[in-house]
């Protein structure tokens, strides 16, 4: 499948800063028509509509409250792209006294809010011919860092679902791609202390675009991304990507 943002309208989770950000600036230079800057404080996008006036439309959305994702859902029922940027990390171990509770706060948004996010816009793409439906997973939900054991996790069971979803959503013409970025210069990336090798988020962004319009499943931004995503690639063609039927 091949998707072009040109004319389009999108939602972007997360859309207020960092890497959101970057996306939604990157779907309006590439023609996008509308962006939906799903955010859980509508406030936070001022800076984007001041810019780019009815281009970019506020909604509320937290991967926490399903309820916000339906309605979310509801208002944005012309999008034919959703990119779910949004994502919580906790700095923790494996053997950190709180990985457990670090574990289901990252699980709760990056795992639990992603398949809500599916299931809600999933009729939503459907209805407007296919469209497509991204989602950021993340170098680490391939390798493990273990300062980072829980967050990783969460991704690794995000990417699962989007595995998935590519089967799932392949009758109905929707396009899934799994984004794949290394340290990018985001509050996210500073918090982690990944500061002095991040690289812009605009890398993200322009990524995501290439790689819709090449209907890649996987895409991989930046310097380390690349990396590993040239070492991952036969298994990714020869296993993640391929019709292998179950048992």
């Amino acid at each position: 499948m091949s998707y072009d943002v040109q004319d389009q309208i999108a939602l972007v989770t997360g859309a207020n800063r960092g890497i959101g950000k970057a996306i939604t600036e990157s779907l309006i230079k590439h023609g996008a028509k509308k962006v939906y800057a799903a955010v859980r404080d509508v406030a936070s996008v001022a800076p984007l509509v001041a810019e780019h006036g009815v281009q970019v439309m506020p909604v509320e959305l937290d991967l926490t409250k399903p309820e916000t994702i339906q309605a979310a859902a509801e208002t944005a029922s012309d999008a034919s792209l959703v990119i779910n940027n949004a994502g919580v990390l906790r700095t923790a171990t494996a053997l950190s006294d709180d990985a457990i509770e670090a574990l289901q706060f990252e699980m709760d948004a990056n795992v639990f809010g992603l398949i809500h996010m599916a299931q809600a816009f999933a009729p939503v793409l459907k209805s407007n011919g296919g469209g497509a439906f991204v989602q950021l997973n993340s170098v680490v939900s391939m390798k493990c860092f273990p300062q980072f054991t829980t967050y990783c996790a969460s991704k690794a069971a995000a990417y699962s679902i989007t595995q998935a979803l590519k089967s799932l959503l392949k009758d109905q013409g929707t396009q899934v791609m799994s984004v794949h970025p290394g340290p990018i210069a985001t509050d996210m990336g500073d918090a982690a202390g990944l500061s002095e090798i991040a690289e812009p988020p605009e890398l993200v962004g322009e990524c995501i675009v290439e790689a819709l319009k090449a209907g890649d499943f996987h895409a991989y931004p930046d310097t380390m991304a690349k990396q590993v995503g040239a070492a991952y690639h036969d298994f990714a063609t020869n296993v993640v990507e391929a019709d292998i039927a179950e048992g």
